[in-house]
C-alpha cells in the first residue's frame, strides 16, 4: 500500500520526533515508524467504511418519505438504485473488511452527521443524478459511482480534515495518498468482483527499508550533522533549519546503505520532501548539500552501488 515516497515521509518524520525529543530509545521510535505506517491502511479502511453507513442513510430518508401521510410521488415511488448498490453490499458481506474494522474500532457510528453531510451533498451532484436516472444497471457503474463519490466529496474537504485530525494526529498527512488507493482498490473490485484488501506494504522488503533507514539515519545522525557542518559556506549551523539536517541525513544514509537506488532517485526523493516538509529555499539548499556530501563519498568510496546507471546525476 506505502509507496516508498510515503515511506521515506514517515521515516524523516520519525526520525524528526527522535532527534527532538533527544530520547537515545531507537527501538521505541521504530515502533512508532511502523504504527504511522499502520495508520495509513487504518485510514483507508476508515474512509472506505463509509460506503454502507451512507446507504443506510439513503435507506432511512426513503423509509421516512413513505411514512409520510401525504408523500410525494417521488416519495411513494421512491428510486432505489443507489440503495441497492453492489459496491457497498459487497463491501458490507465482505468478512474480512468486516473484522478488520472491527477490530480497529474503525465505525462511522460516532460521525453520524457527517456521514449525513456527505449524503446530503451528493445527491445534488450531477454524478449521482446520472447515476440515479441512468438505463444501465451494472456492478461496474455501481463501482464508478463510489469512485466519484470520494473523488468529488473527500478531497480537500476541511470537515473530513479536523474529523480525522481529531481521531489521529497520524491522519491528516495521508488522507489524499489513502483516497487515491481507495479509488484504485474501487476500479481493482470492479475488474476482479471481490473487495481489495491492501497489505501496509506492498513487498516485504519495503518493511525493512523503512526501518533500516530511519535506524540507520538515527545512528549516523550526530556524524552526519558535523558533515553537514563542514560544508556551510557563510552559515552558522544554529541556522540550519532542523527539517533540512534530518532530510540531508537521510539522504547521505539511503546513498551510502542501500546500494541497489540509484543516487539520482535519492537526490530527488529528499529534494520533493522537501517541498512539502521545509522552507520555500530548502530544495535547493538540500539538493546542493546532499549532492556535495554525496559525491565525496562515492570518491572515497564509501557511496557504492550495483548495477549500470546508479551513480547518474
Amino acid at each position: 500500500m506505502l509507496s516508498r515516497r510515503l515511506i521515506r515521509i514517515k521515516a524523516f518524520k520519525t526520525l524528526f520526533a527522535f532527534v527532538g525529543s533527544e530520547s537515545d530509545n531507537v527501538n521505541a521510535a521504530q515502533k512508532s515508524l511502523l504504527e504511522s505506517c499502520d495508520k495509513v491502511k487504518d485510514l483507508y479502511y476508515f474512509i472506505l467504511n463509509i460506503s454502507p453507513s451512507l446507504i443506510r442513510v439513503a435507506e432511512e430518508k426513503i423509509a421516512a418519505g413513505m411514512r409520510k401521510f401525504h408523500p410525494t410521488e417521488a416519495e411513494a415511488n421512491p428510486n432505489l438504485k443507489f440503495v441497492h448498490n453492489r459496491f457497498a453490499k459487497l463491501l458490507s458481506d465482505d468478512p474480512e473488511f468486516g473484522r478488520y474494522c472491527q477490530k480497529r474500532g474503525l465505525s462511522w457510528g460516532e460521525y453520524e452527521p457527517f456521514v449525513r453531510h456527505i449524503y446530503n451533498s451528493m445527491i445534488t451532484k450531477e454524478y449521482y443524478q446520472d447515476y440515479m436516472a441512468s438505463g444501465e444497471d451494472s456492478f461496474e457503474e455501481d463501482c464508478r459511482l463510489f469512485s466519484c463519490i470520494f473523488q468529488d466529496e473527500f478531497e480537500d474537504n476541511e470537515e473530513l480534515d479536523s474529523l480525522l485530525e481529531d481521531m489521529s494526529l497520524l491522519w491528516i498527512d495521508d488522507v489524499a495518498y489513502a483516497l487515491n488507493v481507495i479509488i484504485a482498490g474501487i476500479a481493482e473490485t470492479s475488474r476482479k468482483k471481490r473487495i481489495h484488501h491492501p497489505s501496509t506494504f506492498v513487498k516485504e522488503d519495503d518493511k525493512e527499508f523503512a526501518l533500516r533507514l530511519f535506524t540507520e539515519a538515527a545512528v549516523r545522525y550526530d556524524d552526519y550533522f558535523k558533515l553537514i557542518e563542514s560544508h556551510l559556506d557563510n552559515w552558522k549551523s544554529d541556522r540550519l533549519v532542523s527539517t533540512d539536517a534530518c532530510l540531508i541525513v537521510m539522504g547521505i544514509t539511503e546513498a551510502v546503505v542501500f546500494p541497489t537506488i540509484p543516487v539520482k532517485v535519492t537526490i530527488n526523493e529528499y529534494v520533493e520532501i522537501s517541498k512539502y516538509y521545509s522552507t520555500p529555499n530548502s530544495r535547493i539548499f538540500v539538493n546542493g548539500i546532499l549532492d556535495r556530501i554525496i559525491q565525496e563519498k562515492i570518491k572515497e568510496g564509501e557511496v557504492t552501488k550495483q548495477g549500470r546507471g546508479l551513480f547518474e546525476q
